[in-house]
């Protein structure tokens, strides 16, 4: 992951931006590898690890409702959280995740390996689901990946 956050870190310093996170399933590990870059302090000032449903609705002001109807794994929810956490941060651009991880949780319409991705940019919010293989690390670890790359091809489209 370090390569891919090297690459995030370097598209947003040579646009003068930031990204911040709002992670579920993956408890800031998105985070965590922006962090493990030597001066991303420079585009990646803060994340919000909100686990359960009280920390969406508490920190990130995800509507109860969207959570009631929908659960916490829905395209609603990550973008709710995205638009949530980009407005604290005052960031330009962030991710938000929100997935069921495993081995237990699954459901027939979410299957374990579900993970809903929310990315917002200057040009608004865009969300995106995927199924991942796997066990519970490997799940976690597809899902840092896709939001470090999805981020980045978002990014280099605003060109």
């Amino acid at each position: 992951m370090l390569g891919l956050a090297t690459e995030l870190g370097r598209v947003l310093l040579a646009r003068g931006q930031s990204v911040t996170t709002a992670e579920s399933c993956t408890g800031g590990l998105i985070a965590g590898a922006i962090t493990d870059i030597a001066g991303s302090s420079a585009w990646f000032e803060r994340g919000y690890i909100t686990y359960s449903n009280e920390a969406k609705m508490d920190m990130l002001a995800v509507p109860p409702e969207f959570i009631a109807k929908l659960g916490a794994v829905s395209e609603p929810v990550v973008a709710a959280m995205v638009q949530g956490a980009c407005l604290l941060a005052n960031a330009e651009w962030g991710v938000a995740v929100s997935g069921v991880a495993g081995p237990a949780g699954g459901s027939v319409d979410k299957p374990v390996g579900t993970v809903c991705f929310a990315f917002a940019g200057p040009s608004g919010i865009i969300t995106e689901q995927e199924l991942f293989d796997g066990d519970r690390g490997e799940v976690r670890m597809q899902t840092v990946r896709h939001a470090l790359i999805r981020l980045i091809e978002l990014i280099e489209e605003q060109d």
